[in-house]
């Protein structure tokens, strides 16, 4: 008669149980919190993301998945956790419907711009290079054209002066 007090095999005793859904849920917090950085990030798909998958493990404990056999099939919380599920797996559609209309446009941008950052060797030639505007007259005395820059700087610097009251 020893053997009446123990667990069937497949029966979950109440503290494996209790440890699973405890690591469920804090998993599924870690995730949430994940989520709220991503999108505070301004990554509002990843974030969206992260958080459809962070809510499948407290949506599966919340089933009953965990303790199917403890009797919670069509308790309250079961169905709850199937919400809770569904609202996960919308989740995932919108990402995915929002991601081929190219809604991920900026974080795609984001991360082509990374890559290339990375992989772009180091240039050697000057900051503005071919692509700066070129000086609108050309001069045929470099000495000359330097003291007309210099005459129109201390014009500037003179009307700012006087503007000022100096």
């Amino acid at each position: 008669m020893e053997g009446t007090n123990r667990p069937r095999p497949t029966e979950l005793r109440l503290e494996d149980r209790m440890i699973a859904e405890t690591v469920c849920s804090a998993v599924s917090a870690a995730g949430l919190g994940v989520a709220a950085v991503t999108a505070y990030r301004k990554r509002f798909l990843a974030a969206f993301r992260l958080a459809a998958y962070s809510l499948v493990p407290i949506g599966l404990v919340m089933t009953g998945v965990v303790g199917w056999l403890a009797g919670t099939a069509f308790s309250p919380m079961a169905w709850a956790g199937f919400g809770v599920l569904g609202v996960a797996w919308l989740l995932f559609l919108t990402t995915r419907a929002v991601e081929r209309r190219g809604g991920g446009r900026r974080e795609r941008r984001a991360a082509e711009a990374a890559r290339r950052a990375a992989v772009a060797p180091s240039s050697s030639g000057p900051a503005l290079g071919a692509g700066a505007r070129p000086d609108a007259r050309p001069a045929a005395d470099p000495h000359k054209a330097r003291t007309a820059d210099s005459a129109d700087d201390f014009s500037d610097i003179e009307a700012i002066l006087k503007k000022h009251g100096i």
